[in-house]
């Protein structure tokens, strides 16, 4: 039986998944549009266009599982990126047998009121909601035909470096330089923060496990924090006292999302951050016996990595 693993994408969740399944002794392959992703020996690093059904197969003729962990380059254009992406994923895996494992997101419910569980329906009210809604639906219902085996793992907004999180690339350097900082939403409001390894970790864990197909699973994260608790935690961790933080007042981002297409699809998601977006992940703890990443050590690791 061929043992490889397919990782499409290789952002935070998909460089941590690559490199939890090598230690674990697995073959991996990962496919990215520029053939750069993490090292190890039991990695292979692949260039290709994973909407394109042969350049997935070229990666990996076979494999017992396929990640999609591919973020399209453009957040304003989802509704012509993820379909010819997400196609191709569930082909390759109809055509080779292997498990699709897709990370997701919480998008897909909409606006609601109530502890985000997987049991909730899809309601999404806007464009990149309905399309991650959607995309869940089509692989269902195909494994729920018998023609594939799939899985989804929803994690809430991420807490790592760079320029997907909310405190990466836009806050630590900012406060580092003894700033202040604007965030978008209400800095008040309790909100669940998920970390991308902890993705990775369920993930990888659900793949081959057959009681996790057919269902959507919320990764194991840590208690709810409101934007503000977060910002001082970060600036603790810097030695940090009175940091200035404020909201982006919202006649500012309606305004500007008139002219910018991305400021615009972000403001179609601030109810997520305009009253309390917790997320209930006792499925997957449950199940599967995992635990979140200690937030004291997120925090560390995301100061860290701009020290």
């Amino acid at each position: 039986m061929n043992e490889t693993h397919l990782v499409v994408g290789s952002g935070e969740v998909g460089s941590a998944l690559a490199l939890q399944l090598a230690e674990a002794g697995k073959r991996v392959v990962v496919l990215t549009r520029s053939g750069r992703g993490p090292e190890h020996q039991l990695i292979t690093r692949v260039s290709g266009d994973a909407s394109n059904l042969n350049n997935l197969l070229q990666a990996a003729p076979s494999a017992v599982a396929i990640y999609n962990c591919v973020n399209p380059p453009h957040y304003d254009k989802w509704a012509t990126e993820w379909p010819p992406l997400a196609n191709a994923f569930l082909e390759y895996a109809r055509t080779t047998g292997a498990v699709l494992v897709t990370c997701s997101n919480l998008y897909g419910y909409g606006p609601t009121s109530n502890k985000l569980t997987e049991d909730l329906p899809s309601n999404g009210t806007w464009v990149n909601s309905k399309v991650r809604a959607q995309m869940w639906l089509d692989a269902k219902q195909l494994n729920d035909d018998g023609v594939i085996r799939a899985t989804e793992v929803r994690g809430s907004d991420y807490l790592s470096p760079g320029a997907q999180s909310r405190f990466g690339d836009r806050v630590v350097p900012v406060l580092k330089a003894g700033k202040g900082v604007q965030l978008l939403g209400d800095i008040n409001q309790a909100h669940t923060f998920t970390a991308p390894a902890d993705v990775a970790k369920l993930m990888m864990k659900i793949a081959l496990d057959e009681r996790a197909w057919g269902k959507a699973w919320h990764v194991p994260s840590n208690a709810p924090k409101t934007q503000l608790e977060v910002i001082q935690d970060i600036a603790k961790e810097l030695g940090l006292n009175d940091v200035k933080v404020s909201s982006v007042p919202k006649i500012i981002l309606g305004i500007m999302g008139v002219f910018i297409p991305v400021i615009r699809e972000l403001n179609n998601g601030s109810y997520m951050f305009d009253a309390p977006f917790v997320m209930d992940d006792s499925a997957a703890r449950s199940t599967f016996g995992l635990q979140p990443t200690p937030w004291d050590a997120m925090i560390k690791g995301l100061v860290a990595a701009y020290l």
